[in-house]
């Protein structure tokens, strides 16, 4: 695990149209990334708009992130959820599938999706990663999508990506 998170990109004015798909499973962990991701997202962009859509659990988020992309209107979509990884191969089998299906919608819908979809050993490791700021992965996830978000905008304006450019603003 990284001992701490990237620094916070330069504020912007952009009305980027993210949307969230989170699990219900594990609600106090995953709220707390969905917080720390719409609170550090709003921080950085505060015109950009946040939806927020509930699926029951980490294997259904490709489905509501898949729908969310296909509908349209969005900038970039982050998926949250939390597989404790427990006496089985379960949870690790549901977080490759996951891993596949992000990696999948993103490249076909050629947009951002954030993949916190987040395997971890006990709850300890999970609080430290969805509910204390000091390395809170929603906040991780918000500054990528902006990062992400700006280097897409390059790649379209100039016809290749020069993010070492934009990186030295901040």
């Amino acid at each position: 695990m990284s001992s701490q998170l990237p620094p916070r990109p330069v504020s912007c004015a952009t009305q980027w149209r993210v949307a969230v798909v989170a699990s219900l499973y594990n609600p106090v962990l995953v709220d707390g990334l969905v917080t720390h991701f719409e609170e550090e997202l709003l921080a950085i962009c505060p015109a950009a708009q946040v939806t927020v859509y509930r699926v029951p659990g980490s294997f259904e988020v490709p489905l509501g992130v898949e729908l969310a992309a296909s509908k349209g209107g969005v900038d970039a979509i982050a998926a949250f959820g939390v597989l404790l990884q427990g006496a089985t191969a379960h949870a690790t089998l549901v977080a490759q599938t996951v891993t596949d299906a992000l990696m999948q919608i993103s490249l076909r819908h050629r947009i951002p999706v954030l993949h916190e979809i987040l395997l971890v050993e006990n709850e300890t490791q999970a609080a430290a990663r969805c509910v204390e700021p000091d390395l809170n992965r929603g906040t991780e996830a918000a500054r990528a999508a902006v990062r992400m978000l700006r280097a897409i905008n390059l790649i379209h304006e100039h016809g290749e990506s020069d993010t070492r450019k934009e990186n030295r603003h901040e």
